[in-house]
């Protein structure tokens, strides 16, 4: 088994997305004066919901790639996993915040997710494969 060293450099980039989700977070927080929970501010709430909905799934995602990658599978495949669940969860958040039913909303926030759990599910399934 060796370095996943491709997939130690996008959790890189995966975490600092996160902090600056977090920051983001924050900001929403201070501005509406909302200590807990989201009080009420829609805002708010889709900007707690797009930073958990980012650490619900990106780690999960970046352990079954890594093990992949590590596991000795093939880096066009772990470099192509890694790039769409990029692009997947940089456009989410632009779909949490369009108008509802729109074409961005459904292009961004749907194809984001869409996107998400088709990284998890092909890398499991290629994990699957090289393990058994």
């Amino acid at each position: 088994m060796s370095y996943p060293a491709l997939t130690a450099f996008y959790a890189a980039v995966f975490a600092l997305i996160y902090v600056g989700l977090s920051g983001w977070v924050v900001a929403g927080r201070l501005s509406a004066d909302t200590l807990h929970g989201d009080g009420g501010n829609e805002g708010l709430e889709k900007r707690i919901r797009t930073q958990g909905n980012f650490g619900e799934y990106v780690p999960l995602a970046l352990l079954v790639i890594a093990f992949l990658e590590a596991g000795g599978g093939g880096p066009t495949l772990v470099r192509w996993l890694l790039i769409v669940l990029l692009a997947a969860r940089v456009l989410h958040p632009f779909g949490m915040f369009a108008p509802k039913n729109s074409p961005v909303q459904f292009a961004c926030r749907g194809g984001g997710i869409f996107a998400t759990f088709g990284v998890i599910a092909v890398a499991a399934i290629a994990l699957l494969l090289r393990v058994g």
